[in-house]
C-alpha cells in the first residue's frame, strides 16, 4: 500500500502539521438540497502563515500528553461511574487540601474551614459506592486521585459522619447567633405593639370614623375590628375619586393635634408610626416556622453528634483524639439549645398574646402566627404614601373640592 503523500501548499512545499479540530462530519445527501451546496470553497482564503504561528502541531508536547493519558486508568477500570467521578473531582477542587491532610483533620476534629466540610459532604458516597471501594483489591495507584481519596477516607471510623460533626461545630455559632437576633427582634416588635400610643390612637380614628359610616347597618356600633381593615381604607374612595377613607381618617388625626404646628406639618402619624413600630416592620420578613425549625434541627443534631461521641466511635484508640476534642462542645451545645428551646416557648407565648390582644380568643382562625405584623407592615406603607399625599397640599379641604 502506497503512504498517503503530504497536503502541499501553493509554493509547492509540504503543509506543516498543525493541531486537530475534532468534529463530525456530514456526509454529502445528493437527493437534497443542503446549506453546504452553497458554500464556494474559493470565498475564503486562509492566512496561511498566521494560522501555521499560531496552530502548529508540537510533537515533543503532543508526545508529553498522550504518554500522561497512556498512565491514567481508562474509564472502563474505574471503581465508581465515570459521571460521578467528573462531580467528585471538581467537589475535590473546592475542597483545596491534600488527602494526608484530609485524613489528619478528621482523626483530630478540626482544621478544616466550612466551605472545605461543604464540599466534602457532597462527596459523601453512597452505600454501593462504599462496597464497590471497599471491595476494590487492586493496585490502588491505578485509581484516580477522586478514588484513592474517598478510599482512604473510608478507612476512618465514622468518616463522613465526622464531617457532618465538624461542619456543625463549625456552624452553630452563626446559628444561635441569628435565632437569638431573630427571638429579640420578635419580641420587641410585640412590646412596640403592645405600648404604642400613636397605633391607639390610629385604632380609635378608624373605629369611630367606621362606625360612623356603617351606621344603620349590622357593621355599626362595633366595639373592636380585625387588623386587616386597616388596609381596606385605601379602597374606600369619595365622590372625587381620588379622596380614600385613609385620607380622611389621616387628616382628621393630623387636624386634632393640639399643636397648631403639628397639625400643619400632617407627618407626625406616618414617621411617628414608623419610629414606635421599628421592628413590627423587620419581624414581617421572619419566617416563624423557618426559626423554630433551626432549633428543632439543632437539637436532633446535637443528639446525633453525642451518640457518636459517646458510642459510636467508643472502642478504638485511632478515635480518641477526635472524641476528646468533641465532648465538652457537645456539653456547652446542649446547654445552649435548652436556651433556645426556652426563649422559643417565650417567644411564641408573646406573639400569641399580642395577637389575641388585637383579635381576641384567636383560637385557629390565624393562619400565621406572624400575620398580625406582616398587616402592620403593610399598613405603615400605606399610611407613609398618603401622609406624604396629605403633607403635599397645605390646605385639605382646599384639595378636596366636594368638602368645599
Amino acid at each position: 500500500m502506497l503512504r498517503q503523500s503530504a497536503p502541499l501548499g501553493k509554493n509547492g512545499a509540504a503543509l506543516p502539521k498543525l493541531k486537530p479540530l475534532h468534529w463530525d462530519k456530514v456526509r454529502q445527501a445528493p437527493n437534497r438540497r443542503m446549506v453546504w451546496d452553497r458554500i464556494r470553497s474559493s470565498s475564503f482564503e486562509l492566512d496561511e502563515q498566521m494560522i501555521e504561528s499560531l496552530f502548529l502541531y508540537n510533537s515533543r508536547l503532543s508526545a508529553k500528553h498522550e504518554e500522561a493519558q497512556s498512565r491514567s486508568p481508562s474509564l472502563g477500570n474505574h471503581v465508581l461511574d465515570p459521571k460521578r467521578l467528573q462531580n467528585i473531582t471538581i467537589l475535590m477542587k473546592a475542597v483545596n487540601a491534600t488527602a494526608e491532610q484530609i485524613y489528619a483533620a478528621l482523626l483530630h476534629g478540626n482544621g478544616l474551614s466550612v466551605q472545605q466540610l461543604e464540599a466534602l459532604i457532597k462527596m459523601a458516597p453512597t452505600k454501593e459506592e462504599v462496597e464497590k471501594l471497599s471491595g476494590y483489591d487492586g493496585d490502588v495507584e491505578s485509581l484516580v486521585p477522586a478514588e484513592r481519596l474517598l478510599k482512604a477516607v473510608l478507612t476512618i471510623p465514622c468518616a463522613f459522619a465526622r464531617v457532618e460533626t465538624m461542619l456543625y461545630r463549625e456552624t452553630f455559632a452563626d446559628e444561635v447567633g441569628h435565632i437569638r437576633k431573630s427571638f429579640a427582634m420578635l419580641e420587641d416588635a410585640c412590646r412596640e405593639l403592645m405600648s404604642s400610643k400613636l397605633f391607639m390612637k390610629l385604632l380609635e380614628a378608624v373605629l369611630k370614623t367606621g362606625n360612623r359610616m356603617n351606621v344603620g347597618t349590622a357593621r355599626g356600633g362595633a366595639m373592636a375590628f380585625k387588623l386587616d381593615t386597616l388596609l381596606k381604607l385605601a379602597d374606600v374612595k369619595g365622590a372625587d375619586g381620588k379622596t380614600t377613607l385613609l385620607h380622611f381618617v389621616v387628616q382628621e388625626m393630623t387636624r386634632s393635634q393640639k399643636s397648631p404646628t403639628r397639625a400643619a406639618e400632617g407627618t407626625d402619624i406616618g414617621t411617628g408610626l414608623a419610629a414606635e413600630l421599628t421592628n413590627v416592620k423587620k419581624t414581617a420578613t421572619v419566617d416563624l416556622d423557618v426559626l423554630t425549625t433551626s432549633v428543632s434541627s439543632l437539637s436532633q443534631g446535637i443528639s446525633r453528634i453525642k451518640e457518636l461521641v459517646g458510642s459510636g466511635l467508643s472502642g478504638d484508640e485511632r478515635n480518641g483524639c477526635f472524641v476528646a476534642f468533641m465532648a465538652p462542645f457537645v456539653s456547652q451545645a446542649e446547654e445552649v439549645i435548652r436556651e433556645l428551646e426556652d426563649g422559643e416557648r417565650r417567644v411564641l407565648g408573646h406573639v400569641r398574646d399580642i395577637t389575641e390582644y388585637y383579635h381576641g380568643d384567636v383560637g385557629k382562625d390565624e393562619a400565621s402566627p406572624l400575620r398580625i405584623f406582616v398587616i402592620v407592615r403593610d399598613f405603615l406603607g400605606m399610611l407613609e404614601r398618603v401622609c406624604k399625599e396629605v403633607r403635599g397640599v397645605k390646605n385639605f379641604h382646599a384639595w378636596n373640592p366636594v368638602l368645599n
